[in-house]
C-alpha cells in the first residue's frame, strides 16, 4: 500500500467521524518512522483502518506518529483510552493487529502477549 493511498483512506474516515458528531472513544496511534514502515506498519495500520471500517467503529480513529525508540520492537501501535492506561503494543503484524481489534478495541481485554508498555497505569 503507497502512502498517498493510506492518505485518502485516512481523509476518508476523518470525514465520516466529523459527520457523525466527532465523539473519539479510542485512538490507535501507529509508529510510522523509517524503522516501523520498514517493519511493516503501513500493512498494520491498513488493517486497523480496514477492522474499524468493517466493523463501524464510528468512534475508534488511528493516527500515525513518528520514530519511537523501540526500533527492535517496531511497528509500535498505542492504543490510547480516556480514563484508562495507554497500552503500547508491540511487534505488531496484521494478523496481531486482528487480535487486538476483537480482544481490545471490541471487546476491552488488554493482550498481554503483545504489550511492550503501559503509560499512566490505573490507580
Amino acid at each position: 500500500m503507497k502512502l498517498e493511498e493510506l492518505r485518502k483512506i485516512r481523509e476518508r474516515m476523518g470525514s465520516e467521524l466529523r459527520l457523525r458528531g466527532g465523539k473519539v472513544r479510542i485512538r490507535i496511534v501507529v509508529g510510522m518512522g523509517t524503522s516501523g514502515i520498514a517493519a511493516g506498519a503501513r500493512e498494520v495500520l491498513r488493517t486497523f483502518l480496514e477492522e474499524i471500517e468493517k466493523r463501524k467503529l464510528n468512534d475508534v480513529v488511528v493516527a500515525q506518529t513518528g520514530e519511537k525508540g523501540f526500533a527492535s520492537k517496531e511497528p509500535l501501535v498505542e492504543i490510547i483510552e480516556e480514563d484508562r492506561s495507554t497500552v503500547v503494543y508491540g511487534n505488531m503484524t496484521p494478523e496481531k493487529a486482528r487480535r487486538v481489534m476483537v480482544e481490545h478495541i471490541v471487546n476491552g481485554n488488554v493482550v498481554g502477549d503483545y504489550v511492550v508498555a503501559i503509560a499512566n497505569p490505573e490507580r
